[in-house]
């Protein structure tokens, strides 16, 4: 598989996102994704310490037993786990890398990412004690999550001439393309970090099983999602969209999924499109799903989804 670089990590362009592992995936079903992952190729398993109320790590470890150099892995800090684990102050972000650790089951971690931006910590302190963890070996870069253009410069300026983060990690995908008009993605040649699109599947909406007008599979993740959060996804105007994409997917003889996955690729500041799988047939639908689509079908996708 292709794998592009994310600072001096190189990460395949098809990642696994690990939210479903601890959550609807226990130990058998996460081995099996992650097994089916290294099979096809990928080597990038991104997951965070709230994931699977922090099992996600643990089966994360478990799952990759003796193979762990063969990976790389991405976790995330910051997001409340209960009153005493959240934020980014200094003290906390070194607990919280030695608590990821000990989950995972291993002495460094590839890519470790704030996960949330703290407003109540200076930048520059948080990175201190990220560069600390650098220093001792046990963070190879570092990365960030949910940060602005502002927020991103910010943090460039505070490294100075030491490390700063490699990579940014927000929503993305033919449904959300709010990074091409908050200018991350410009900002991301600008300061040389690697993009990585959450919800790059729009909760199913882009995987062709969720057909608007038809009844919502009872094993997807829309169907299990609380009310208030699905009416979101299941908005009139997303309907109308995927409508759209479907029917030009028909036309062109190309899936949607395959449609979703390549056109973020076709972006270069996207390094690897971390999509979530809950068992080994996503993982296989997902890394054959990946193609090289021509100059006119990006234009008529950004024209049906702009």
């Amino acid at each position: 598989m292709e794998k592009r670089s994310l600072g001096s990590l190189q990460v395949s362009v098809v990642g696994i996102g690990c939210n479903n592992f601890g959550g609807r995936l226990d130990l058998a079903g996460t081995t099996n994704v992650v097994d089916a992952a290294l099979d096809a190729g990928v080597n990038f398993f991104d997951t965070a310490d709230i994931y699977g109320a922090t099992q996600s790590e643990v089966l994360l470890g478990q799952a990759l037993g003796a193979r762990r150099g063969d990976v790389v892995i991405a976790t995330k800090f910051g997001m409340p786990i209960d009153d005493q684990r959240s934020g980014a102050k200094p003290d906390y972000v070194k607990r919280a890398c030695e608590d990821s650790l000990t989950r995972l089951g291993t002495d460094y971690i590839d890519l470790y990412q704030l996960h949330y931006p703290d407003d109540t910590v200076p930048i520059a302190d948080t990175l201190g004690a990220l560069h600390e963890l650098i220093a001792e070996g046990k963070v190879r870069e570092i990365g960030c999550s949910n940060l602005n253009v502002g927020q991103l410069r910010a943090a460039k300026a505070a490294a100075g001439d030491a490390k700063s983060f490699v990579s940014i990690q927000n929503q993305y995908s033919l449904l959300a393309r709010d990074p091409e008009r908050d200018d991350v993605l410009d900002v991301c040649d600008e300061l040389g970090l690697g993009f990585l699109p959450f919800y790059p599947l729009a909760n199913g909406l882009l995987t062709g099983k969720i057909r608007p007008g038809e009844p919502i599979p009872s094993d997807s993740r829309l169907a299990k999602m609380p009310a208030e959060r699905s009416v979101h996804w299941l908005s009139d105007e997303f309907q109308s969209r995927v409508s759209a994409l479907l029917s030009y997917a028909e036309e062109i003889e190309i899936p949607i999924l395959s449609l979703a996955f390549s056109w973020l690729l076709s972006h270069h500041q996207v390094s690897s499109v971390i999509a979530g799988a809950s068992n080994a047939d996503q993982v296989r639908a997902n890394v054959a799903a990946i193609r090289t689509l021509s100059p006119e079908h990006i234009a008529r996708l950004d024209e049906l989804t702009a």
